[in-house]
């Protein structure tokens, strides 16, 4: 198999594992205790709760039309990769309507369980560039054509959700539901983003080579200089920046402070770096533009 035909296989794996873990949520932990899920599948819920007809065939039937729009407005493989998604889920929520409940009878349990499970799933869906249902397709539509922020018109359509809800289950389940889907949104983002936080800092001293030199060496981080000038004093001065782990925040913390009592230094919080050092093999050697792709520090890990 060439390496295309290889991706797309693992890819339709991951799909169908994510697909299977939201079914299980839904089966197991949502639908015994009368909660709901988000955007499409939501409403496919309430239409299951009114009418009786099955969470998959309603969830579908509620897609049908967004996806006519969608395969001629965006991505043919993104749309494909989603169709295929909300199918899978579809079928193997209805196919495996018959699991026994979760067996937990606390609803507050039932709805973090679920929206644990649920987050997983809907991480790994979105790690391979499909989406879980036409509600992102929604959002991204609302985006391209009014710039309304995605995460908005997601709220907007989970808001929608839980209101109808309320008159159909409600209000207590739909109070959980909320709660389920903050507990699916945490825990998706956290798979989606990983759990090997990194840090961006910041460092401003009058021994910048000594520091730099140090973080070469212990820490084995990359550094990258900047020339800065200082409003009031009008002193030019070297900035240091450097990207690192989580765990190697404390050591460089250290080093600057036995170099530098009197440096100025900042941390905040990135959601992923790429490039060599953190998602490049070692042997890899790009064609660096940067001061930090080239130091000898960044292949020590």
């Amino acid at each position: 198999m060439n390496k295309f035909t290889k991706s797309c296989i693992y890819k339709l794996i991951v799909l169908t594992i994510g697909a299977l873990l939201m079914a299980v949520s839904t089966d197991m932990f949502y639908v015994p205790s009368n909660l709901l899920n988000g955007g499409m599948s939501g409403f496919g819920m309430l239409i299951y709760y009114t009418a009786g007809v099955p969470i998959g065939i309603a969830t579908l039937a509620c897609n049908i039309p967004i996806f006519i729009y969608a395969f001629f407005k965006m991505s043919r493989q993104y749309v494909a990769y989603t169709a295929y998604t909300i199918v899978t889920f579809s079928f193997l929520t209805d196919y495996l309507h018959n699991l026994p409940p979760s067996g937990l009878h606390d609803i507050l349990l039932n709805c973090i369980v679920g929206g644990v499970l649920g987050g997983i799933g809907n991480a790994l869906i979105f790690r391979m560039g499909s989406s879980s249902g036409g509600g992102d397709i929604i959002c991204t539509m609302v985006n391209r054509k009014f710039a309304i922020p995605m995460a908005t018109t997601g709220f907007l359509i989970n808001l929608v959700v839980l209101i109808l809800g309320s008159f159909v289950t409600g209000l207590e389940p739909v109070i959980y539901t909320a709660i389920a889907f903050f507990v699916s949104a945490k825990v998706c983002n956290a798979f989606v983003t990983g759990f090997d936080f990194k840090k961006n800092i910041m460092i401003i001293s009058d021994h910048a080579d000594e520091i730099a030199d140090a973080i070469i060496k212990i820490v084995g981080r990359g550094v990258t200089f900047f020339y800065a000038e200082g409003a009031y004093t009008h002193q030019h001065r070297k900035v240091i920046m450097v990207i690192a782990r989580l765990t190697q925040t404390a050591e460089i913390r250290n080093i600057v402070k036995d170099i530098d009592p009197q440096a100025f230094m900042t941390m905040s919080d990135i959601n992923d770096a790429y490039g060599k050092g953190f998602t490049l093999k070692a042997d890899l050697k790009p064609k660096a533009e940067t001061e930090s792709e080239i130091e000898p520090g960044n292949n020590n890990e």
